[in-house]
């Protein structure tokens, strides 16, 4: 029985995790970018979820897509700033301007209000235990895992189903051929990043109601182990990000259930160590032997199509 109630911690976290993640696949997909400040973007959708819910005095569905507002349109503000100008430049450059905007985010907030920590209020949702087939599971994590489920699958329909879902796969597969086609790419890279932005800032909201503390450097290790994840999946593919995010998540809570929690944050590396040297297409990638012949679940989203 502990043993499931570790399964369903994990898959909670992993779809925390997994929500980030996708923002680093798709953006990776379409500008070939390893965004190192996405993880800062997550962490100011955490803190303005915060402040809708305690100044604003909101429930979590406002404070969730207030958040996910906020954080779409200041991930296009760092695209168009920091990365547009640098379109044409070398990857080292641009990985290199990743992470100062991510030093800038994180200082430029500890400059705005301080280092201090700050603690979400426990009454944001029910925190009733549900009994299923012999297990206690909190209704909190059961609302968090469908609300980070429901936001997977919006996803899935704007990819597959919308018109710009359509020019972020053509930009994906030829940038230069979407062009001739008609594509802005330009507005279609920001759209790209609006929605990775979003689903950060939702995950942020998630993990502070989950975890209760937030604070300026929360960024940093989430963010780092959901690129782990995206590593995982197949960096590109967002099915993979997402199954990336749940096993990242189990792995951790599988670790912590075994006595080993101070190993919890250190596995994520081994995985990804792992990950590099044995399998450094991830799960889902197109040169994957054992998945070659496979469709991903929900369809693939830049390769495979």
């Amino acid at each position: 029985m502990e043993l499931i109630q570790q399964l369903v911690n994990g898959i909670s976290l992993g779809s925390i995790y997994a929500l980030i993640a996708l923002g680093y696949t798709m953006v990776y997909g379409i500008v070939k970018l390893i965004n190192f400040a996405h993880g800062d973007v997550f962490m100011v959708g955490s803190f303005v979820g915060f402040y809708a819910i305690t100044v604003m005095d909101l429930s979590f569905i406002p404070a969730l897509l207030i958040s996910m507002v906020t954080c779409a349109i200041f991930g296009v503000l760092i695209e168009r700033i920091a990365y547009n100008p640098l379109r044409n430049a070398t990857r080292i450059a641009a990985l290199i301007t990743a992470i100062g905007v991510s030093l800038l985010i994180e200082n430029g907030l500890i400059y705005i209000r301080g280092a201090q920590p700050e603690a979400y209020p426990n009454n944001v949702l029910p925190m009733d235990k549900l009994d299923i087939f012999g297990v206690s599971i909190s209704s909190q994590s059961i609302l968090i895992l469908s609300v980070s489920i429901i936001l997977m699958i919006i996803l899935q329909f704007v990819v597959h189903k919308t018109k710009i879902g359509k020019a972020m796969r053509a930009v994906s597969f030829d940038s230069e051929a979407a062009k001739l086609m008609g594509i802005n790419v330009n507005h279609t890279i920001s759209a790209t990043f609006a929605i990775g932005s979003a689903l950060a800032g939702a995950a942020g909201v998630i993990f502070g109601i989950y975890y209760i503390k937030i604070e300026p450097l929360m960024g940093v290790l989430p963010g780092l182990k959901a690129f782990v994840a995206a590593v995982l999946g197949g960096i590109g593919i967002i099915p993979g990000a997402m199954v990336g995010g749940l096993l990242l998540g189990v792995i951790e809570a599988l670790v912590s259930a075994a006595g080993y929690s101070l190993w919890r944050d250190g596995v994520a590396f081994i995985v990804l160590i792992l990950i590099l040297i044995f399998l450094p297409q991830g799960l889902f990638g197109k040169n994957n032997d054992y998945f070659k012949e496979f469709k991903p679940p929900f369809g693939g989203f830049f390769v495979g199509i």
